[in-house]
């Protein structure tokens, strides 16, 4: 066996020594986590009920949940984030399937790790506008998060375990299972004749798989498309806000494919509203500036092609799993 091989299996054993893994086909066999924060089923159940806890923004009306909608693949379904008071923030809400495969958090990758960005969206004037010492003290005056923490952590509620008990939920939102996944795995009937059509041209003239690769789809980098770029300006700096280098403007990450049909409207800015606005972007070039990523380019797709492109998208729709 080669040595990244018995890593992997070595790795799996000693994980199953408190969560059992049970991931839907397609996605890699092994998930990643932090040895600081080991996954286990009392953890996992109290991130959910964080999850789902309006007493973590400031008036009480909304929770994760809320922004993070199942039903939407974790999305909410609006153009840009909607908070407390419904103050708007300035981007929208990007999934949180397969995530504890991410690389970097936010649109920006302003954030290296799941225990950090979980407690952002608390944080946030635009979102829940809670401090953490505000939340941990809520938490601390409800007897069943006293106890719940109690039994999970051994101590009363803290910031850092806050923190530990929601990015442990959201590593066990997975997606995977779709008729795609299935097709590679051996099934020839799992696409039909316009969704194969269509997985020719992601993988070939259309060159999505340049972004849009691996299990989850995306190449975890950052992309300058043109969608910020409007009337001679960037209305959002991308990257660049984090990097501070100016060939990192309009560069934002590759969003993951998967349950792409559930998560409209797409873009970091919500400014195209179905998969068809999405391959008539692509296909007209996206919208040129200095930075713009050489691998976009005209496509000239023809509306059968369209069509296709489409199809195959809705292909990767499958089986989302939560709490597994």
């Amino acid at each position: 066996m080669k040595p990244s091989a018995m890593c992997l299996v070595l790795a799996a054993a000693i994980s199953s020594s408190t969560w059992a893994e049970s991931l839907p086909l397609g996605l890699d066999l092994y998930r990643p986590t932090p040895e600081n924060n080991p996954l286990t089923p009392e953890k996992v159940r109290l991130g959910q009920r964080l999850f789902r806890e309006k007493q973590l923004s400031r008036d009480g009306s909304i929770a994760r949940v809320d922004c993070h909608q199942p039903k939407r693949a974790f999305t909410d379904g609006r153009a840009k984030a909607v908070g407390v008071y419904d103050r708007q923030g300035p981007r929208s809400v990007p999934t949180l399937i397969n995530r504890a495969w991410g690389e970097t958090f936010f649109w920006d990758g302003r954030i290296e790790t799941l225990e950090e960005q979980v407690v952002q969206p608390i944080l946030a004037e635009s979102e829940m506008d809670l401090t953490l010492e505000e939340a941990v003290a809520r938490l601390r005056s409800k007897r069943r998060y006293r106890k719940s923490f109690e039994v999970v952590f051994g101590r009363e509620p803290n910031a850092e375990d806050l923190a530990r008990a929601l990015a442990a939920y959201v590593r066990t939102i997975t997606a995977g299972d779709s008729p795609y996944d299935r097709y590679l795995f051996g099934d020839r009937e799992a696409l039909t004749y316009q969704q194969l059509a269509g997985l020719k041209l992601f993988r070939g003239k259309a060159n999505c798989t340049f972004c849009h690769t691996g299990p989850i789809l995306s190449d975890e980098g950052f992309h300058n498309t043109g969608v910020a770029w409007r009337d001679g300006q960037f209305l959002d700096q991308g990257r660049a806000s984090v990097t501070q280098d100016d060939a990192d403007r309009g560069k934002f990450k590759t969003p993951t494919l998967r349950e792409v049909a559930r998560t409209a409207p797409y873009m970091h800015d919500g400014s195209l509203q179905t998969l068809e606005d999405v391959i008539d972007f692509y296909s007209d070039g996206g919208r040129p500036n200095q930075y713009l990523d050489g691998n976009v380019r005209k496509l000239n797709l023809s509306d059968d092609e369209k069509r296709q492109l489409t199809a195959f998208l809705a292909a990767l729709s499958g089986d989302i799993q939560v709490g597994k």
